[in-house]
């Protein structure tokens, strides 16, 4: 295109453009002389201008971003759900008496399941399920995931044997699917979600039917609806167990939304991942998986107790590891061989999660006697009848001349070390104890602690004492 053809395009361009200017001042004149206004000026006009369009006041719609709690206990409490309109109650305050009097209770489980409370307070809010629910575990294991009750139900959520098959937790000889703390969580609220469901969105039949069945509350209801009595919770003819329960859960949490009111001391607890999962394609000890990432070995496995003999067989194909150790053991499980992660002992029967080599020595039988009760024997050997039960899977006391009952000696004894520099203390085992929860207590090696004590085996007893030493 020539120069002289662009320069009578643009001149022609700028020609319209200052008519067009022209119209519009026209009419802005014309419209001002019209409705009988005097021209504003520059200032005035920009003034009216700014009133006539207003902009949107945005902080009006900010809100201040929530904090967010540094302590689970207190996300805990802001989730709570279960408080509304529970009044003064005379079964809740018993249940509430008990924990302000045992405050020692709440607090060493919550010690014990620092590990485990912010992974079950983030499912359940994935979930929308009231963060009560993780307070569960306090009432039905005082969060020890090996905990063993007279009905044989395990874990922290306390399955027995066929829930747990139901809700897909696998049970063999070397992994007890109801000891997963994962896989167990994810069972338990399964199952409180399908009793919410089943009971018409009313939590407090949802906690009485994981007690007591499903069976035994839908009974109860039919029954006052026969009657025309109130169906709620608090007027059902439930068993005194299950009467006590859902009031124990509501009292705990209480304590919890205000622990100093009751003389209860938590301990906070990071608001953050105890555990991440690390995947594994092979058979590994783990004794020697946590030599490998520098993991106290009784911490991985309070984190993986549903390896019955500490061996990757039969469960899942990943390990719970502490955060801090994850990305060191993923690290090295790539270089290792698989046979560096095999011990070479033999693979025995565990018996209740204790030490197998020490339970062979430690147990015993007695058969039967005509005129033998349950009581007298316990006597004659130094045990308690319940533990008598529990070893033989007795749910009465009836007897049959012949049988051979199965028991177990609890009189350990304890070896003194000699030292000059030390002081020692004999500490007494409570229930939920661990050697990795009492060597964090009172701040001493686990190594040390079982050299301290050479005849205890993993799994303690409540009453068991430990030789435990301090530098004077």
């Amino acid at each position: 295109m020539s120069s002289s053809i662009r320069k009578s395009i643009h001149s022609d361009a700028l020609t319209r453009l200052a008519q067009a200017i022209a119209v519009a001042v026209s009419a802005t004149l014309a419209g001002c002389q019209s409705s009988g206004h005097v021209p504003q000026t520059d200032a005035a006009h920009a003034q009216n201008l700014s009133t006539r369009v207003k902009q949107k006041p945005v902080w009006l719609n900010e809100k201040p971003a929530p904090q967010v709690p540094q302590d689970v206990w207190e996300r805990m409490r802001q989730g709570f759900q279960l408080q509304e309109g529970l009044g003064v109650n005379p079964r809740i305050e018993q249940q509430r008496l008990w924990f302000a009097s045992n405050p020692s209770f709440l607090e060493n489980a919550g010690e014990r399941g620092s590990l485990y409370i912010h992974y079950i307070v983030e499912r359940l809010e994935e979930r929308n399920m009231p963060l009560e629910l993780a307070l569960l575990p306090v009432i039905e294991s005082a969060y020890n995931p090996m905990a063993y009750s007279r009905a044989d139900a395990v874990g922290l959520w306390q399955f027995i044997p066929s829930t747990g098959r139901y809700f897909n937790l696998r049970q063999t000889r070397f992994y007890d699917g109801r000891r997963d703390i994962t896989a167990s969580t994810t069972a338990a609220m399964d199952y409180l979600t399908r009793l919410h469901d089943m009971f018409n969105g009313d939590w407090l039949l949802a906690l009485a039917a994981y007690n007591a069945g499903e069976g035994t509350v839908s009974r109860a209801i039919e029954r006052n609806e026969k009657l025309g009595l109130p169906t709620d919770y608090w007027n059902l003819p439930l068993p005194s167990e299950t009467q006590a329960y859902v009031p124990k859960l509501l009292a705990l949490s209480q304590v919890v939304l205000a622990p100093e009111a009751y003389g209860v001391n938590l301990n906070p607890i990071a608001n953050e991942p105890y555990f991440e999962v690390v995947e594994i394609n092979q058979r590994m000890d783990l004794s020697k998986v946590a030599a490998v990432a520098n993991i106290d070995e009784d911490e991985l496995f309070q984190l993986n107790p549903a390896f019955k003999q500490r061996t990757t067989i039969d469960g899942p194909q990943h390990l719970l590891v502490p955060t801090s150790k994850a990305q060191l053991l993923t690290a090295s499980l790539s270089t290792m061989k698989p046979e560096e992660l095999i011990s070479k002992r033999a693979l025995k029967p565990v018996f209740d999660g204790a030490d197998s080599q020490e339970l062979a020595k430690l147990k015993r039988a007695y058969r039967v006697k005509r005129g033998d009760n349950l009581a007298q024997i316990a006597k004659a050997n130094k045990v308690d009848v319940k533990d008598l039960q529990r070893w033989n899977n007795m749910s009465g006391n009836n007897l049959k001349v012949g049988q051979t009952l199965v028991m177990q000696d609890t009189r350990r004894k304890t070896t003194t070390v000699a030292s000059n520099n030390k002081k020692q203390t004999q500490y007494k085992v409570k229930q939920g104890d661990s050697l990795y929860i009492v060597a964090k207590r009172f701040n001493v090696e686990m190594q040390h602690l079982k050299r301290w004590n050479p005849r205890v085996g993993q799994a303690l007893k409540p009453g068991q004492m430990l030789t435990v030493s301090s530098p004077h």
